[in-house]
């Protein structure tokens, strides 16, 4: 039997989990994007880097080519060349550009220490004298929803991606 207003009740009901959803999936999926560009552009600044491009010249090509990111105002392209001096991991070079101020996670300052993941221990091991070069890339991610404000659910607001070779 049908009452009125039985549906307007249901909606109501219904309506803020649609949103919930949707707005999810949105975010999300938005989060996905700007990480899969991040991947990209770190791995094309390693690359850049190691095949003989300078450290300024690679952020620089990074920040123009990072698109709907754009890295010169929400993010920072930092790279860095690494390389074994008397077994220490030592920073060769180093450059940072764009909007944020954030520190690498590999160190800071050339012919200072480096900290580099176990498995880049091995390219030193087997191949002395090599230099690794990391590109570490920052943006602040702003949703454009009110999935958060809704539901208080926290999105990362800063995301990062790194690279060696």
């Amino acid at each position: 039997m049908w009452l009125p207003g039985q549906a307007l009740l249901e909606l109501a009901l219904v309506i803020p989990l649609l949103c919930l959803v949707v707005f999810g999936i949105v975010d999300y999926g938005r989060v996905l994007n700007d990480e899969q560009i991040m991947v990209d552009l770190s791995r094309q600044g390693s690359n850049m880097a190691s095949r003989g491009t300078t450290l300024p010249a690679t952020a620089a090509a990074l920040l123009l080519g990072s698109g709907t990111l754009n890295l010169s105002l929400g993010g920072q392209v930092i790279v860095t060349s690494v390389a074994r001096v008397s077994n220490v991991d030592t920073i060769s070079g180093q450059t940072s550009m764009g909007g944020l101020l954030k520190s690498s996670k590999i160190g800071t300052g050339v012919n200072n220490k480096a900290t580099v993941p176990a498995g880049i221990d091995d390219v030193f091991s087997k191949n002395s004298g090599q230099t690794v070069y990391i590109t570490e890339i920052y943006y602040t991610f702003q949703q454009i929803t009110p999935l958060a404000a809704m539901w208080n659910l926290v999105m990362p607001s800063t995301l990062y991606q790194v690279a060696y070779f």
